[in-house]
C-alpha cells in the first residue's frame, strides 16, 4: 500500500512542479484587476470540477471578501440545480452554462471553465460565447488540455493523464490563489479606508 500511496503523491508533486508559473501570475493580476473594476467572475465545471467551482466561489465571495470594501463578485453557474435542470431538459445539457451567461455576462467580465479533459461541451459552449462577448476566459484543464486550453486567454494546465491528480491540482490552485490574494486584498482594503 505504501508504494501506491507514494506513487500517487509523487505524481501530484511532479504535476504541480510542471505548472506554468507565468500563467498563474497572469491569473493573479487578472483577478486583482477584476475585483478593482467591479466586474463579475463566472465559474463552472462538471462532476468533481463542479465541486471545485463551488469551492472557488465560497473562498472568493466569503473568504476573500468578508468585512472588506473591495469584494469579489463570483457566480458559480453549476450551483443553481433547478436552472441547470430546466435548461438540460428543455434545450440540452450542452447549453446549461451558456444560457445562464446570456443573462449576465458583459464586456470585461471573467469566465473560468474547469474541465479535466478540456472538452466538456457545456463548458466549451459557454467560453466561446464569453469570448464573443468581450469576457476574458480562464481555463483549468488536465490531460492534453483539449479545446478549452486552446480557447483560454489564460490557461492553467495540469499536464497529467489522471483525473484525480488534475482535480487535486485545480483545488490547489484555488487555495494558492486565496493565500496569495488575501494579503493583496487586505492592503487594498486599507488603502480604501485611508482614502475614505
Amino acid at each position: 500500500m505504501i508504494q501506491s500511496v507514494n506513487e500517487y503523491f509523487d505524481l501530484l508533486k511532479n504535476t504541480i512542479d510542471k505548472l506554468d508559473r507565468g500563467s498563474i501570475n497572469e491569473l493573479i493580476e487578472l483577478l486583482v484587476k477584476t475585483v478593482k473594476s467591479g466586474n463579475n467572475i463566472y465559474i463552472m465545471g462538471n462532476g468533481g470540477s463542479a465541486s471545485t467551482a463551488s469551492h472557488f466561489a465560497c473562498d472568493f465571495n466569503k473568504g476573500l471578501s468578508y468585512q472588506r470594501n473591495l469584494r469579489f463578485k463570483m457566480i458559480c453557474l453549476n450551483d443553481n440545480v433547478a436552472t441547470m435542470l430546466a435548461y438540460a431538459n428543455d434545450v440540452g445539457y450542452e447549453n446549461i452554462f451558456v444560457e445562464q451567461l446570456k443573462n449576465f455576462v458583459k464586456n470585461g467580465d471573467v469566465v473560468i471553465g474547469i474541465s479535466g479533459s478540456g472538452n466538456s461541451k457545456n463548458v466549451i459552449n459557454a467560453v466561446e460565447y464569453a469570448k464573443d462577448n468581450g469576457a476574458v476566459v480562464v481555463g483549468l484543464t488536465g490531460y492534453s488540455g483539449g479545446k478549452l486550453k486552446q480557447l483560454a486567454d489564460i490557461s492553467i494546465h495540469a499536464d497529467i493523464n489522471n483525473m484525480q491528480v488534475a482535480e487535486d491540482v485545480h483545488m490547489s490552485i484555488c487555495h494558492m490563489l486565496y493565500s496569495v490574494l488575501n494579503p493583496i486584498l487586505e492592503k487594498e482594503n486599507e488603502n480604501i479606508l485611508t482614502v475614505l
